[in-house]
């Protein structure tokens, strides 16, 4: 990391309660969560140099989950403000440490749920403050950082069976080999993506279909639909979207957590016929057991799990008892920055691709970071590797992220991708925002007298 001379300290820590109201349009419905209102848990970390020094981080809810993550990342303020920002930004891990290590807050996870999510916040609202200082996107921040500092991000704690300091420097100079080289393949082509859009459940076949064939034409090489609501109704929809795309193409398909370990095993025999790439979270996330009997009787149907894994420890275990195919980082789910470049290493080490969580509020603006820095300067591949795509929300960031023919185009902006535009957390943010007090109006008005 460049080192800057200044005194700027952190005076405040902001939080938005930022809400869509994305349930009127079934966008984002799925077996478990029919009526998500899609939701940022929203933050800046301001400081006493201005505009010009501030960190933005969020975490993703499907609605009044924000009330208690908002609330939870209020909790953490103290252990922020006034923190010298040069001293953060050289040691992130810094600020990791000390917020998992509040005891009293640590007595409610420790590291998992809502407030290791806000934990991930304020972590990666650090981490893109501390690559807007570095002129750079956080992808090539981290591709460029030294290995032993990079390596000493991470915490060891729990994963030395599996994964130690020494290993991390070992992959990461390795990945350092041709490192420049992929950087500008990655700025000409992007990073590969798929897409969830035509495959939500509460779409008709018809919408399917057409989105299917819209996503196939776009230069999308897989796309994915949500299933476990019933069998009769997935069968009807795999071979539709078999038939809308061919047999070439890749159609992962997910559960969202919907089944017992011998139902998931029944169902995805009855849709084998289609051909399915993965079958995404087919039990509870923390069922690590049940994955690992789930993947050896669904084979060849791969088994991905990861966007409710709560922390890099329950990784470790999925990849030591073979319960897991793919692994699905989310870029909110753990501890930010740091936990996912433990995961990260995890995978590197054990072969494994990675294969992001996205969609959401934003998830796809942070998670491309991650795995293109995966690409340049960890594993040095993209094979078998995309990153979910949904098209939601992204005109409220101010660098969006871009699709050309079924890729992630490499962002060039400095920063995390974090940052939502003024107008957009004033109108969203609820419940006082313009768009909610006017929503109030409207009902208040229709409501029966």
């Amino acid at each position: 990391m460049a080192h800057h001379s200044s005194s700027a300290r952190f005076i405040t820590l902001d939080t938005y309660d930022i809400r869509f109201p994305t349930s009127r349009s079934l966008d984002g419905s799925d077996a478990m969560n029919p009526d998500p209102d899609y939701s940022a848990a929203y933050l800046v970390l301001r400081t006493d140099a201005g505009e010009a020094l501030e960190g933005h981080g969020f975490t993703f809810t499907i609605g009044r989950g924000n009330d208690v993550q908002v609330a939870a990342i209020n909790a953490l303020r103290e252990h922020v403000l006034g923190r010298s920002v040069d001293e953060v930004c050289a040691d992130p891990a810094s600020v990791s440490r000390t917020l998992i290590g509040d005891s009293q807050l640590r007595w409610l996870g420790p590291e998992k749920g809502v407030m290791h999510m806000a934990i991930g916040a304020v972590i990666n609202a650090v981490w893109d403050l501390a690559a807007k200082r570095e002129g750079k996107p956080l992808w090539q921040l981290l591709a460029d950082a030294d290995p032993e500092w990079l390596a000493s991000q991470v915490d060891y704690r729990y994963l030395t069976d599996a994964l130690t300091f020494s290993d991390a420097v070992d992959l990461l100079r390795r990945g350092k080999e041709g490192a420049g080289e992929r950087a500008a393949q990655l700025r000409e082509r992007g990073y590969p993506a798929y897409t969830t859009s035509p495959g939500w459940l509460g779409y008709s076949d018809e919408k399917l279909t057409r989105l299917a064939k819209q996503a196939i034409a776009d230069g999308f090489t897989q796309i994915k639909l949500k299933v476990g609501a019933d069998l009769a109704d997935d069968v009807r929809r795999m071979r539709a979207a078999r038939e809308a795309v061919g047999p070439d193409v890749r159609i992962a398909i997910d559960a969202n957590q919907r089944w017992d370990v011998s139902q998931a095993v029944a169902w995805i025999q009855e849709l084998k016929r289609f051909d399915p790439y993965w079958i995404e979270e087919p039990t509870s996330p923390d069922d690590i057991l049940g994955h690992s009997v789930i993947r050896q009787s669904v084979a060849p149907v791969k088994v991905a799990t990861g966007e409710h894994v709560q922390n890099r420890i329950v990784f470790k275990q999925l990849i030591q008892a073979h319960a897991l195919d793919i692994v699905q980082i989310d870029s909110a789910r753990v501890g930010g920055v740091n936990e996912n470049l433990a995961i990260l290493l995890l995978a590197a080490k054990h072969d494994l691709p990675v294969c992001p969580h996205a969609g959401g509020v934003g998830l796809c603006e942070l998670v491309q970071h991650l795995s293109m820095f995966d690409y340049v300067a960890l594993s040095g591949t993209t094979r078998d590797r995309v990153i979910e795509y949904v098209d939601h929300l992204h005109e409220h960031f101010l660098a969006p992220v871009r699709i050309v023919n079924g890729h992630y185009d490499a962002p060039s902006a400095p920063g995390f991708s974090a940052q939502m535009h003024p107008s957009s957390i004033s109108e969203f943010t609820y419940p006082g925002g313009a768009f909610w007090s006017a929503d109030a109006v409207s009902a208040a008005v229709a409501a029966p007298v």
